[in-house]
Parts: structure tokens; C-alpha cells; sequence
């Protein structure tokens, strides 16, 4: 059927496209995930006066100290 150096070639390409497809997947995974990790929104709390950051783009965010709702920061 086939002789041995088509089916090494054959073996090696498909091995290829094996790792490649891997590749290919983590590297998208990761980077959706570091796009995520990166995207945050700071806000300033007129309240308790601290600052804390949510992940996400978000206009309104609940302070984690008083609970109160502020309005993001704008540089």
C-alpha cells in the first residue's frame, strides 16, 4: 500500500498539523484569557475615599468596603 518513506512523510505531516492545531488553541485561550485579566475599569469611592478596580468596562461599580455605587474614573 504505501512504502515507508510516504508513510514517515505522511506520519510526520499529520503529527504537524496536530501540534500546530494545539499551538493554535492555547495560544487564542491565553489570550483571551490575558485580554480579560487586562480589561479593568477604576473607580473612586466619594464615600470611604478608596480606590478599587472591577474587571471589565463598566460605568457603575459597588465599592467593596461601604457597598456604595460609584461612578468610574476618568483620566
Amino acid at each position: 500500500m504505501f512504502d515507508l518513506t510516504t508513510a514517515t512523510v505522511l506520519y510526520s505531516l499529520l503529527l504537524a498539523v496536530f501540534f500546530l492545531s494545539l499551538w493554535i488553541y492555547y495560544d487564542r485561550r491565553d489570550h483571551a484569557q490575558f485580554e480579560a485579566e487586562r480589561r479593568r475599569t477604576i473607580f473612586h469611592c466619594v464615600r470611604c475615599d478608596s480606590v478599587y478596580a472591577k474587571r471589565g468596562e463598566l460605568g457603575e461599580g459597588a465599592c467593596p468596603h461601604c457597598g456604595h455605587t460609584n461612578g468610574r474614573l476618568r483620566f
